[in-house]
Parts: structure tokens; C-alpha cells; sequence
């Protein structure tokens, strides 16, 4: 299967669509998940997800059957799993700790994405980008603040979601050297639906009919999210792209203020900006390493 034609500019303007998506997704899901639980709520939107995903890949050329066609369906599987399991603890961690100090911890992905660069994708990490993500773990220290005397174990709930969504952009960029975006966009959905739904049937709760409303735009949402990302991945260079998708963070410090009535606190401003510092020198790096 040949390589999609790559574009830049065009990935750069799906990564910040799909950031501003992100964020609008992570609030509607944290009001959703105060009433109802978490299980329940992604379980839906995965069904959802699901369902437009069979629709959208039965107009393609092959149909269904080209589309479950990977040419690496353990690692197309191993996605969906991280991804499900990433989507259910951000959202627990939304609720311990509300939207903006999720988000300043989970805004050090891309140092991971650097670190996993190497064992995943074959990339060269030199001393340079070892000494940004360094730096960047500092900042997620001055934001978890464990001198303060109210250190959770929650705190670390964002951390371990960083990891996992780094592990699922890997991946994702991974299986796009063989898989067609619309392959990668089908079995996402489809194993997410699949791993969560026995759990989420056995925690329905009765939802309202305003909340229906709230989640039928999660639901289209997150379906039109994950395909411009898979999309953006498959037409740009991740080290180009990749910063872009920080603008989640802003996005959602604004959420978190004007709708959350959440406070910006100092440690958590100056703890961002050094992840964010980090994160924007390690892709940096990355990008000047690829182009030698």
C-alpha cells in the first residue's frame, strides 16, 4: 500500500483541530461523569465511535472486509486497548482533580513520546532531548507539588494517562507505515467498543434527557477527534505536527475557568511552562535529528 501523499500544513491544521475537539470532549465528558459513571459514559461513546466507524469504512472501496485487513492486527488491537484504558483513567482524573491539573501533567506526552521514540519507532534520542525530558519531569514535579502536605495517589492518574496516550501515538504512527487511516480509524473503534462494554452493561445507570443530548455530541466528538489525529499522523511528520497538539492545554485552561469555575494555581502555571518548554524543544530536536 503506498504511502499517503504528505502534507504538512494540512497536518498542522488537523493536530489543532483535533486538540480544540480534545478539550471540548474532556469537559462534556467530566460533566457527564459527575452524575453518571465513567464506565457507562465511555462505553456509549465507544459504541458510538464503533457504529460511525462501520458506517464511514462500508462507503470505502473493500468495504468492512478491506478494512479488517491489517497487515498488523496485534498491534491495531494493542492501541485500542491502551487507548479505552487511557480514556477511562483521564476521566477518573478529571473528577480527583479537575481539568486543568490533569491536563498540566498529561501535557508531558511528548517527552515520552521522545523517550519511547527510540524502542518503538527506531529513532535516535541523543543526549539533548534525554536532558529536555529531564527537565520537563521536573516541571510535572513543581505541578504535582508533593511537599505541599495534600499529595494523592491521584495525582499520578494523569502521569500513567501521558504514558499511555504517548504509547497509543507511537503506535498509531507505527501501523500508519502499513495500515490506511481508514484501517487504523475502524479497528480503533471496533476493539474499544469490544474491551469496554461488558464492564460498562454492567454498571447502566438511568440517564436523563438533557444528558443524552451531552452525549450524543461526545459521541460525535470523539469519533471526529481520533480520525483527523489518525489522519494528521498519516500525512506529516509526527516532529512537525506534534507541537501543535499542546494547544489542548490552552484550550483547556480556558474550559477549566470560564466553565468549571476552576483556579489556575502559581506551581501549576510555572510547572506547564516548563513541561510545555520541554516538550516544544524536544520535538525541536526530533525534527532537526530527522532531517539531518
Amino acid at each position: 500500500m503506498a504511502r499517503a501523499q504528505q502534507n504538512t500544513m494540512l497536518g498542522i491544521v488537523l493536530m489543532s483541530a483535533t486538540a480544540l475537539i480534545f478539550a471540548l470532549q474532556d469537559g462534556i465528558s467530566t460533566h457527564l461523569s459527575g452524575t453518571y459513571n465513567v464506565w457507562m459514559v465511555v462505553m456509549i461513546r465507544f459504541w458510538a465511535f464503533a457504529a460511525f466507524a462501520l458506517a464511514l469504512v462500508a462507503r470505502q472501496p473493500g468495504g468492512v472486509q478491506a478494512a479488517l485487513r491489517s497487515r498488523m492486527p496485534w498491534v491495531q488491537f494493542l492501541r485500542g486497548a491502551v487507548l479505552i484504558l487511557e480514556v477511562c483513567v483521564m476521566i477518573l482524573a478529571f473528577i480527583k482533580l479537575g481539568l486543568i491539573e490533569s491536563h498540566a501533567v498529561f501535557v508531558c506526552y511528548p517527552l515520552i513520546v521522545a523517550a519511547l521514540s527510540g524502542p518503538i519507532l527506531g529513532e535516535t534520542v541523543g543526549w539533548r532531548r534525554w536532558s529536555a525530558i529531564a527537565v520537563g519531569f521536573v516541571g510535572v514535579i513543581i505541578i504535582l507539588d508533593p511537599g505541599a502536605g495534600v499529595f494523592s495517589i491521584w495525582a499520578l492518574m494523569p502521569l500513567f494517562c501521558a504514558a499511555l496516550f504517548a504509547l497509543y501515538g507511537l503506535l498509531t504512527r507505527y501501523v500508519a507505515r502499513a495500515d490506511a487511516a481508514m484501517t487504523s480509524f475502524f479497528w480503533t473503534g471496533w476493539v474499544g467498543a469490544l474491551l469496554i462494554t461488558p464492564v460498562g452493561l454492567w454498571m447502566w445507570e438511568p440517564m436523563s434527557g438533557a444528558d443524552w443530548g451531552w452525549m450524543g455530541l461526545l459521541c460525535f466528538t470523539a469519533a471526529a477527534a481520533h480520525f483527523m489525529m489518525i489522519k494528521a499522523y498519516e500525512v506529516a511528520e509526527a516532529s512537525d505536527i506534534q507541537p501543535f497538539g499542546l494547544l489542548q492545554l490552552v484550550f483547556i485552561a480556558g474550559l477549566g475557568v470560564w466553565v468549571f469555575d476552576e483556579a489556575l494555581r502559581p506551581n501549576v502555571v510555572v510547572g506547564a511552562a516548563v513541561v510545555m518548554a520541554a516538550a516544544l524543544f524536544t520535538l525541536w530536536r526530533a525534527r532537526v535529528t530527522a532531517r539531518g
